[in-house]
């Protein structure tokens, strides 16, 4: 195996041993790379089609699902990615035909596909492994140099993270042919001829961000017309008396389908990780049972997991190797596996999680209250935006810090606790994603009502951000660049990469990233995005706190 797509590389150059800093086995790993190739192909096809007229959502869907699946801390079960392998080859089969029915209609003749477009489907696994060999960013590093293949992995990830939201946007109905037409467009380009040439991997790398944009709006008017729009909300983080139900993940219909089949069966349902900004959706806190969050973000899950005394389900990515001492009460469903853990299947019938919760202690008495506020999604915000301008104007507000991303165990990340902490008294500090977890419980008080910390959401929250900064910027008649504005960005995985890129496609200038820069992007690149767009890796909060404010 090697794989570089997370920040917690080993070494921070890439996971090259028998299992990776996630945890996914060499084999896993492979297999991974393997559908890849075979998502790659089924592109090749469907992309020439769509461009003679004809479509299927099917295919559509399943690349989408085949990129997800790939995400870090996705799918770590050799025997379900088997599965969508074999899966796959139905599909290539259907896409390739897709392909020479549109030319027969349009009476062109069909061009002879090279690379994964000759994808020949494997057997048996060991076939699969065989084939996996041939196609891993290894060989790719060999074949293109750093630069090339780094900055063709950059818009492999981005793609990864797109694909997350846009299953997430469609299992809530919400679809769009142009978006799913980009991603066979895109895979598509990176096998063709000018997946060498640096000008052009940078222009689809933000085209990739342009696209991710509208990935992210389609997240947020699914999640927002299903459950409403998140409202400022009061939540408990400590445990409440009774069996107990943990939801960790990203997955909102998960939850709301959980709530309905608990209802009235004695079960609290509590949620961890980034499903903490669930408990502010009208349709979805609404349920008396959904009593608060637990634990932090979701590399703290073993020891929490472990403590807490009920049923577990992670409805996405995020899961850990579970320990002996609870793998018999954790659950997975969608697209996110691990071996030997019991997997609920698309009919979503949670009895099995519910009869576990019930076998299990529970909490036996509640433990004393503590609250955090969450809930300022755009729309919160934006109500009371002209506070908050006339607070600026005042000089009342002197700076906006977007302090967020993902977290992880990798030393350094306590540079975001420290950076929040140091914030001055007069600066709003808004955030999003797991990596809030290092400060969202620390008092940071008001600036005349309006709360010095603005929990925004989820890591797809981004796009709430987006649009709060746009409206500032409408409102002092200004660029965005031009706000008293920071962001302070941390990332882990592939749906970090996917929000970079959308912030660099539009123009979002001087962001400050860490706590290590990805081994993907190598000092050519890095040098670029530097010229551009004054990108750079944190240093000391003290330091890059004087440098902002200066």
């Amino acid at each position: 195996m090697f794989c570089y797509q997370c920040e917690q590389t080993i070494g921070g150059k890439g996971c090259s041993k028998n299992i990776g800093a996630c945890g996914k086995t060499a084999e896993t790993a492979d297999l991974q790379d393997l559908l890849i190739h075979a998502a790659e192909g089924i592109s090749m096809y469907a992309a020439r089609a769509g461009y003679l007229g004809l479509t299927d959502r099917a295919i559509d869907r399943f690349v989408v699902e085949a990129l997800f699946t790939t995400v870090t801390n996705v799918n770590f079960d050799p025997i379900r990615l088997e599965a969508i392998i074999a899966r796959a080859g139905q599909v290539f089969d259907q896409a390739k035909a897709l392909y020479n029915d549109a030319c027969q209609k349009k009476g062109v003749e069909p061009e002879h596909l090279v690379g994964p477009g000759q994808w020949q489907v494997p057997s048996s696994r060991d076939e699969m492994l065989k084939q996996a060999a041939l196609h891993n960013i290894a060989n790719r590093l060999k074949a293109y140099g750093e630069d090339v293949a780094g900055l063709q992995e950059l818009i492999l990830y981005g793609l990864k993270g797109t694909a997350a939201y846009a299953d997430h946007a469609k299992i809530l109905g919400v679809e769009d042919d142009s978006v799913y037409a980009f991603f066979h467009e895109a895979l598509d380009f990176l096998n063709g001829k000018l997946a060498g040439e640096v000008d052009a991997l940078v222009a689809m790398a933000l085209k990739v961000g342009e696209v991710n944009l509208k990935v992210m709006g389609m997240l947020d008017e699914g999640n927002t017309k299903t459950y409403g729009h998140p409202e400022p909300t009061v939540v408990r983080v400590t445990p409440v008396a009774g069996k107990a139900i943990l939801v960790s993940g990203h997955d909102l219909k998960d939850l709301a389908i959980l709530l309905k089949q608990t209802e009235g069966k004695g079960v609290n349902v509590h949620t961890h990780g980034e499903m903490l900004p669930c408990n502010a959706y009208p349709e979805l806190k609404k349920y008396k049972h959904l009593v608060g969050n637990y634990g932090g973000a979701w590399q703290d899950q073993q020891k929490e997991f472990e403590a807490f005394p009920g049923a577990i389900l992670m409805t996405t990515n995020c899961i850990q190797k579970p320990r002996d001492s609870y793998k018999d009460r954790i659950f997975t469903t969608g697209l996110v596996a691990w071996p030997d853990v019991m997997h609920i299947g698309p009919d979503k019938d949670f009895t099995p999680v519910i009869q576990a919760a019930l076998a299990t202690p529970g909490f036996a008495a509640d433990e004393p209250e503590k609250t955090i506020t969450i809930g300022f999604g755009h729309n919160a915000v934006m109500g009371v935006a002209g506070t908050v301008i006339d607070a600026v104007k005042a000089g009342k507000i002197k700076h906006f810090f977007l302090i967020g991303g993902c977290d992880g165990a990798k030393p350094g990340r306590n540079y975001y606790t420290d950076f929040a902490q140091q914030v001055p008294d007069d600066c709003i500090i808004l955030t999003l994603a797991c990596g809030k977890y290092r400060f969202n419980k620390l008092p940071f008080g008001d600036i005349g009502g309006i709360p010095r910390l603005l929990d925004i959401g989820q890591c797809n929250d981004a796009y709430s951000a987006i649009q709060i900064a746009v409206a500032l910027a409408d409102a002092f008649e200004c660029g965005v660049n031009d706000l008293p504005l920071s962001m302070i960005l941390s990332w882990y995985e592939q749906k970090a990469v996917c929000i970079l890129l959308t912030l660099l496609y539009l123009g979002i200038q001087n962001m400050k990233l860490g706590p290590s820069l990805p081994a993907f992007i190598g000092p050519n690149v890095l040098n670029v995005l530097v010229e551009k767009f004054n990108i750079a890796p944190v240093t000391t909060p003290r330091q890059d706190l004087e440098a902002i404010l200066a």
